[in-house]
């Protein structure tokens, strides 16, 4: 294998890891902020995909505000989902979280097949069509806007949280929700806003990956790569979530080279399999065990 290929192999699965990180940084938020696993969140992204794709191309808004305004609008919409749907099962069985996020999920496709038909279609980037040449490797633009973007959407995420009354209030409540309400902290406001800001990195993920995969209804399957990720990397853990989300970017990438025929579409959910038979709380993941 030549170098040229070798760097172009790893930056395509950098790009790819970095969208399921990104993914899976949301999965863990809404969780470790109200113990529900969203089912939803894949339908999230995809219907940025949708919105975005609605305002670039038939609105004919520039991408520049069309990115802001979708973000803005999945946010909402996640917002909504907790304050409306979630906050009335607290207290209930997990199993509950659980069937009202795969409801909504579906309830999220059949709408957006009903409004903007099941056709895949795709928009025009800035960054569509053009290359840059590194060290003699050629790398799509797009790619490289996805690993920037990532990097400083993680950034700036950890910073809002470690620095920032309103990210140490949020930390606070996903820890003790009642030491937290007894501190003062809205714990309610606070988890409707977590789930906001899942929304935005639902929105930032969709509209990133559409102009690769085009947009369909499809998109949500990424959801799936991304709960491998978190079981890889650790579930619950956001340093976790990053590296298995590049982890399985890059085991995805060689493995559809040099692997059989199809074995790209299946091996997050083999890597799945074995992490959680050989190591169920992942790499970064804390030990949870119980004497009986």
């Amino acid at each position: 294998m030549s170098l040229q290929v070798f760097a172009q192999l790893l930056v395509n699965g950098l790009a790819a890891g970095a969208i399921y990180a990104l993914v899976a940084l949301g999965l863990v938020l809404t969780y470790k902020a109200t113990e529900v696993l969203n089912f939803a969140h894949g339908d999230l992204l995809m219907l940025a995909a949708f919105v975005g794709w609605g305002l670039i191309g038939p609105a004919g808004w520039p991408f520049w505000l069309a990115l802001p305004a979708t973000v803005a609008i999945v946010a909402v919409l996640g917002y909504g989902i907790d304050a409306l749907l979630v906050r009335r099962i607290v207290g209930q069985p997990q199993f509950a979280g659980v069937m009202l996020t795969i409801a909504l999920a579906f309830m999220l496709r059949g709408a957006v097949s009903m409004g903007f038909g099941a056709e895949s279609r795709s928009f025009a980037t800035p960054w569509t069509g053009q290359t840059t040449a590194i060290g003699g490797v050629v790398v799509a633009d797009l790619s490289l806007v996805i690993l920037a973007t990532v990097l400083v959407a993680t950034l700036v995420l950890l910073a809002f949280l470690r620095h920032t009354r309103l990210g140490v209030a949020m930390q606070a409540a996903s820890q003790n929700q009642l030491a937290a309400f007894l501190n003062g902290i809205p714990v309610k406001r606070i988890n409707s806003l977590v789930w906001a800001l899942a929304g935005v990195l639902a929105a930032l993920a969709g509209v990133l990956l559409a102009p690769i995969t085009l947009v369909d209804v499809s998109l949500w399957f990424v959801m799936l790569k991304a709960l491998a990720a978190l079981v890889l990397g650790g579930f619950g853990s956001i340093a976790g979530a990053i590296v298995g989300g590049l982890l399985i970017g890059q085991i995805e990438q060689w493995t559809g080279v040099f692997g059989p025929d199809g074995s790209k579409d299946v091996v997050a959910y083999v890597v799945l399999i074995v992490v959680l038979v050989l190591r169920p709380r992942g790499l970064l993941g804390e030990a949870h065990g119980r004497r009986v």
